[in-house]
C-alpha cells in the first residue's frame, strides 16, 4: 500500500473504512460547483463504496485519499490520456471544506507530480481549473505550473458556460527546478 507523510497530512491508498468519512465530507455543493460533473452530488455512502472499492489497491494507486488526523478527507489522482496525449498526466484534486486555507493541497501538488514523473513515463502534467477558482490556480502557480491557455466558455457547470484555465509543468521544467538538469 503507497503511503506519504507530510506535513500538513498524508496521502495514502484508499482502504476499506474510508466509505462514511469520503461520502460525508465530498457531499458539498461548495466542493462540486469546481470539479467536473461526473463527481456525483449529493455523494452518497454507494457513491463512496463504488469509490473505494475501485480504487482500492496493492499496485501503484492513481488515487490517493488525503488523510488528517486519521480520516480520508479528500482526494488526488491523475489520468494519464491516450493516443497522441499518452505522455500527458491530468491532476485533479479535491479537499474537505473544513481543511481549505491550511497549506494542504499546496503540500500536496509538488509531491503528487514527483510521484507521478517518478513513476510513469509521463512527460507533461497538467491541470483544469474553472474560472473563479481562484485558489486552485495559487495552488498550481505555487507548484510551478504554467498558465498555458484559457479556453473561453470551454465548460459548462450549472448550465453556464464557464472558462476553463489550463495550468502544465514539463518533466524537463520539473528536473530543472530539482536541479537534475542544468
Amino acid at each position: 500500500m503507497t503511503s506519504i507523510d507530510l506535513t500538513t497530512c498524508r496521502l495514502r491508498s484508499w482502504r476499506e473504512g474510508d466509505e462514511e468519512p469520503l461520502s460525508r465530507h465530498a457531499s458539498n455543493r461548495n466542493i462540486w460547483n469546481w470539479v467536473r460533473d461526473f463527481f456525483p452530488y449529493p455523494y452518497t455512502l454507494r457513491d463512496a463504496t463504488s469509490w473505494v472499492r475501485s480504487n482500492k489497491t496493492y499496485q501503484l494507486p492513481t488515487n490517493l485519499a488525503i488523510e488528517v488526523d486519521g480520516e480520508a478527507v479528500g482526494n488526488v489522482g491523475y489520468t494519464v490520456r491516450d493516443d497522441l496525449y499518452r505522455y500527458n498526466a491530468e491532476v485533479g484534486y479535491w479537499l474537505a471544506e473544513p481543511y481549505w486555507g491550511r497549506g494542504i493541497v499546496t503540500e500536496i501538488i509538488p509531491v503528487m507530480v514527483n510521484y507521478i514523473f517518478n513513476n510513469t513515463q509521463v512527460n507533461r502534467v497538467f491541470a483544469c481549473v474553472l474560472d473563479g477558482n481562484v485558489g486552485s490556480m495559487k495552488v498550481l502557480e505555487r507548484a510551478h505550473f504554467r498558465h498555458e491557455a484559457t479556453l473561453l466558455k470551454g465548460a459548462i457547470k450549472n448550465n453556464r458556460f464557464v472558462d476553463e484555465h489550463i495550468y502544465a509543468i514539463l518533466r524537463e521544467e520539473y528536473l530543472q527546478q530539482q536541479g537534475q538538469l542544468s
